[in-house]
């Protein structure tokens, strides 16, 4: 992995490394960006971001509940009150993403939930969700990563449209809608550091499977609403701007993200033809999981890697089986349009 600082210029790999220890819990980076380490399923999988500008702030992301006293804690350590945060921002309401909102609207007096309108209904009334997400992950599983959810009471709630813009303290926060991986999905482009908070738009990063010749990044098909030529069209929309990096929720900002456009991009491609291909196979599932696992472990060898099989299957296994899952969704979806 890179091991350089964001300032530091001989740093080519397209990753923004940053020396974040397992214990801590955010890492300032530049342009009043902090990076907050939700500790969703292992450390540095998932993120939030604390945004501040002249003494006003913005959460971009929530992560679980259980994440929203380090995202407070945070907030303190920068000196700043509850009631200096202006806006949550949501990029969809997954619930690594946007599970704690509630949660963290309610020890936030002055702040205002941004939100997809096709998402906004969910944080009203999360029941639908909850009950979406034990269906997905099982009542087990649910409970222990996400608990109960919070009800975010609707005037206190701003929908988007695409192509609007919000402020923080003066400082333009852009906003667009960006279906593909969710048709709930929105990215924020911020003007004082050039880049995009994606969500799970441009893909997933794992900082322990970088090396020095780029971050290892992949699309994610989540269940319920991938779809891969929305997709393309998202990440383009995102590329049009110049950005100069990206900010992942999972996890962390990259750089370079013209070059790893092409790499995602491709492998939404092979993605979505290892699904047909598979797409009357009575094992179907076990079919494409090994098909992914094949394709993942490629770009490992593309890049490079010294971690060794086993590690990477063991971080990837989740991606693999939520992946396959989603591919199936689409297919199946597919199939009942014709």
């Amino acid at each position: 992995m890179c091991v350089c600082t964001p300032r530091d210029d001989a740093c080519t790999a397209g990753w923004i490394a940053y020396p974040v220890g397992m214990g801590s819990l955010y890492q300032r980076l530049e342009h009043g960006i902090s990076v907050i380490d939700t500790d969703f399923g292992r450390p540095h999988f998932a993120a939030s971001y604390l945004v501040v500008e002249n003494g006003s702030a913005a959460f971009v992301d929530t992560g679980p509940n259980h994440a929203v006293p380090r995202l407070l804690a945070a907030l303190e350590q920068h000196g700043l009150a509850r009631d200096s945060v202006e806006w949550v921002i949501a990029t969809h309401v997954h619930l690594d993403h946007a599970g704690g909102v509630g949660a963290l609207m309610r020890e936030l007096p002055a702040a205002r939930l941004v939100i997809h309108p096709r998402g906004a209904r969910h944080m009203i009334d999360p029941t639908q969700l909850s009950e979406g997400v034990r269906a997905v992950y099982g009542a087990e599983v649910a409970t222990r990563d996400y608990g109960e959810l919070i009800p975010v009471p609707a005037d206190r709630i701003v929908t988007t449209s695409d192509a609007m813009t919000i402020e923080l303290a003066g400082r333009p926060l852009h906003i667009i809608h960006t279906p593909g991986h969710a048709k709930h999905h929105h990215c924020i482009w911020d003007e004082r550091s050039q880049g995009w908070f994606t969500g799970d738009t441009f893909g997933i990063a794992y900082p322990e499977l970088a090396t020095p010749n780029g971050p290892y990044i992949l699309p994610t098909t989540t269940p319920t609403q991938f779809d891969p030529e929305t997709l393309h069209t998202s990440v383009s929309r995102l590329l049009e701007r110049r950005p100069k990096a990206m900010y992942l929720t999972h996890y962390g900002p990259i750089t370079d993200p013209d070059a790893l456009s092409v790499v995602l991009l491709r492998q939404v491609d092979a993605m979505a033809e290892a699904a047909r291909t598979h797409a009357f196979d009575p094992e179907r599932h076990a079919r494409l999981k090994e098909a992914l696992t094949s394709l993942y472990l490629s770009e490992q060898r593309r890049l490079h890697t010294t971690v060794s099989t086993d590690r990477q299957l063991q971080l990837l296994a989740g991606d693999i089986e939520l992946n396959a899952q989603g591919l199936e969704v689409w297919l199946d979806a597919a199939n009942r349009q014709r």
